[in-house]
């Protein structure tokens, strides 16, 4: 087979009845999905990569939805999250758009900027005078 070669695939009965999906045509509006922006990432990331660098976690998942963006911590892939920092801006105008919730459900910050959310699970040990 040469490079100017076209590739041919041939459809089988199985490969036939599997469903991929399809780009929105135009005119169709594609659903809307909340999600972190770049400035956000960076700060996750950055608060992500000194808790893996100090063994605390090891894997994170990152969920868009219609209402809100979820950015879940694991100490272990298998697990249920140790942290869930939520993106609600439909909340931004109250309590503030993001949050910060334990596996329980208890939230622990909720504020209108992510680096105090971020503060919460981030804190550092400081010197205490006797």
């Amino acid at each position: 087979m040469s490079d100017s070669e076209p590739i041919v695939l041939s459809r089988t009965e199985k490969s036939s009845r599997i469903s991929v999906p399809r780009m929105p045509r135009k005119g169709r509006r594609q659903a809307d999905r909340i999600s972190f922006d770049r400035r956000e990432l960076t700060q996750l990331f950055g608060m992500y990569g000194r808790k893996v660098a100090e063994g605390e976690w090891r894997d994170y998942a990152i969920d868009m939805h219609r209402e809100k963006a979820i950015f879940s911590v694991f100490r272990r892939a298998s697990e249920y999250p140790l942290y869930r920092i939520e993106k609600a801006p439909r909340l931004s105008r109250r309590q503030g758009a993001y949050s910060v919730i334990t596996p329980t459900g208890l939230i622990l910050k909720r504020d209108h900027d992510l680096r105090k959310v971020l503060r919460v699970i981030d804190s550092e040990l400081r010197l205490v005078q006797a």
